[in-house]
């Protein structure tokens, strides 16, 4: 069928800004190829790995990437912030790249609260009392119950892909054909088979989802070499498989998030500042809405809201400029 005008134009216009964005990242990538390395911070539960950037007495700002990707994914957002007079921090997530547990007999869990607890945590060691976040997939998970459980120490949020908090306590709902094919990996990391698959063929996996969650945006072999080994997490596939069995009921959780697991059953809306960016081109949640309702129903301080044109799952990578510009309004 032949496109309209209006059709033509939009695709124009995203192609346009993922090749635009796709420079930045690259030169971004480049600066931060010189003279980054990763600190380490112990926490009750991990060793967590990170990356800082900009001076120590900025105000600080937390990125935090999702699965199955990694802290690259925020390289080109963070000298602007940097740049700004901002202290940046990237941390791994609980399995991947330098982040370990502390406790070598510790089960290997990765539930909502806990990765939310981990914000936290990572906040007090380094001696953070407020911030500002940004996340996409687990990460704004994350950063989302981090805005529910201490909306006092959430300077601002932008929420990639919105309000991301899950029912862990009562079975939803069956979900529509397309949407169950669109999350194969998750019912398929709930059997044994998945998970030998994704410990004997992790990157095989890891590959085919970046590329078919993003589908406007070409990966090259060496972004994914940059991000690579971090799935080489020694607690990478126990992570991944226990997040996605206790999201769907079949794993238990740990005792302590059982009382903040009742509570993020209900949903409770976010009140900090908040600018929700959604991508315009996932191969994951299909095309966004353009009504804002239920963005402003579920964050009560809807600063904006944004559909980013050019931009995958994998948003911060393809478009780190929205990313920059959301946090820094957010920042004032």
């Amino acid at each position: 069928m032949t496109p309209t005008r209006r059709e033509f134009l939009e695709t124009v216009g995203a192609a346009s800004a993922a090749t635009a964005a796709a420079g930045a990242v690259t030169k971004s990538m480049a600066q931060l190829a010189e003279g980054s390395s990763v600190r380490s911070v112990a926490t009750a539960v991990l060793d967590i790995g990170y990356e800082e950037h900009g001076p120590a007495d900025g105000t600080a700002v937390i990125l935090l990437h999702g699965f199955p990707y990694d802290i690259r994914s925020f390289d080109g957002v963070v000298a602007p912030l940097a740049d700004a007079g901002h202290r940046v921090l990237v941390p791994y997530l609980r399995g991947y790249g330098t982040t370990r547990f502390r406790d070598a007999s510790a089960p290997r869990m990765a539930e909502q609260a806990a990765i939310a607890q981990d914000v936290i945590d990572f906040a007090d060691a380094l001696g953070i009392e407020r911030f500002a976040t940004a996340g996409f997939d687990w990460g704004n998970r994350a950063a989302c119950i981090a805005s529910i459980l201490a909306p006092e120490r959430i300077i601002g949020q932008a929420a990639i892909g919105g309000y991301s908090v899950q029912n862990t306590v009562t079975p939803g709902n069956p979900m529509q054909a397309r949407q169950a094919a669109r999350f194969w990996y998750m019912w398929y990391f709930n059997t044994d088979r998945g998970a030998a698959a994704l410990e004997a063929n992790r990157h095989d996996i890891i590959r085919y989802l970046w590329d078919t969650w993003s589908p406007q945006w070409r990966y090259t072999d060496e972004a994914y070499a940059r991000s690579a080994p971090s799935f080489d997490n020694p607690d990478f596939v126990p992570v991944v498989v226990h997040s996605y069995r206790h999201r769907l009921l079949n794993a238990p959780g740990e005792e302590r998030f059982l009382g903040v697991e009742r509570r993020l059953a209900e949903r409770p809306p976010i009140a900090v500042p908040a600018i929700v960016l959604r991508p315009g081109a996932t191969g994951l949640g299909g095309t966004p809405s353009r009504d804002p309702s239920q963005d402003q129903a579920r964050f009560t301080n809807l600063v904006a809201r944004r559909i980013v044109d050019g931009a995958g799952h994998d948003l911060p990578a393809h478009r780190p400029d929205a990313v920059a510009d959301a946090l820094l309004e957010l920042l004032g």
